[in-house]
């Protein structure tokens, strides 16, 4: 099921979260002299690509390698070495990031460090990150690229959220940001039996309020959107090539009939149907056709057919 495991942030909307550059990235090459004592008004995320790097922060020692990422939160006094002879080097970039008006990270507790689970992928985006940085200002391209770094640290330094409720917010941002922390620990343990109970108990809130803000966000209650998140991963579990009862038997529906009307009731059709949509996109038969044809389409019951419609530009 690892494959298919979603970003802890996944289900949050684009526009809640608000990233900012504050400076240009800080391209590291640090030879074996390089020493630093310095405290940040702002986040500061370090990705190792050669060499080692130590740190103190906070009585902490932190060693910082290739495929490693430190994240140093606002404010902690700190002190870097190269921990080696060659040189370190990497990134840095001084950053912000809001979801709903308020500071993310003083919402989590995460890991101080981590070794980045897919560098494999990661490796090419921060070369080439720290290769076209401009030195004196930041760029689109950079924006969009950080983002991709910032949440995969995320996912891999991710403890838990914070109850201590040391950031309050007022009004709608604060139920906005409870609702955003609810749908990430539903949507990342679906299969867990009761987890949208235990997401709504953790809320700061009267539980039937709650579910009623929950409901108006999403348009599901959240055992309905548990539900919604399990028929997502069979939908990717069926088109992996897994038979329906296979799938059923994965996702803990002890009755294949149970798991058909439930992927039904959310999708809109059978597990089968669905599979036949996939048949007619991979063979090409719809692309030729408008929107609207597609979806009459696709809305077709298996070995329905597709009856001949405008093309794009007739």
């Amino acid at each position: 099921m690892d494959e298919i495991e979603g970003s802890i942030l996944a289900r949050v909307p684009p526009a809640a979260l608000s990233l900012l550059l504050t400076r240009s990235t800080i391209r590291m090459y640090h030879t074996d002299q390089w020493r630093i004592e310095k405290v940040n008004p702002v986040e500061d995320l370090v990705i190792g690509l050669e060499g080692e790097g130590a740190y103190e922060v906070e009585g902490e020692t932190v060693h910082v390698g290739a495929g490693e990422a430190m994240l140093l939160r606002r404010g902690e006094r700190f002190y870097g070495r190269n921990a080696g002879v060659v040189p370190y080097t990497g990134i840095a970039q001084h950053f912000t990031l809001q979801a709903y008006g308020g500071d993310l990270f003083a919402q989590m507790s995460l890991r101080r460090q981590v070794r980045l689970s897919r560098w494999d992928v990661l490796a090419p985006l921060v070369r080439e990150y720290r290769q076209n940085a401009p030195p004196g200002s930041v760029t689109l391209a950079q924006h969009h690229m950080f983002m991709v770094l910032a949440l995969a640290f995320i996912d891999d330094a991710f403890l838990g959220w914070r109850q201590d409720r040391s950031v309050a917010l007022d009004g709608s941002e604060a139920i906005d940001l409870a609702v955003m922390k609810a749908a990430a620990a539903i949507s990342t343990a679906p299969l867990l039996d009761g987890v949208a109970d235990q997401a709504v108990r953790d809320a700061p809130y009267n539980r039937d309020y709650f579910q009623r803000m929950f409901r108006e966000r999403l348009g599901r209650t959240p055992r309905q959107y548990q539900e919604f998140c399990r028929i997502e991963r069979a939908m990717v579990l069926l088109e992996s090539g897994m038979r329906p009862s296979q799938v059923a038997a994965e996702l803990g529906f002890a009755d294949p009939y149970y798991f058909s009307r439930a992927f039904k009731r959310q999708i809109g059709v059978s597990p089968r149907g669905h599979l036949q949509k996939i048949k007619l996109a991979q063979s090409g038969q719809i692309l030729g056709l408008d929107e609207e044809a597609q979806a009459r389409a696709l809305e077709q019951p298996p070995g329905g057919g597709i009856t001949k419609s405008r093309r794009d530009g007739g």
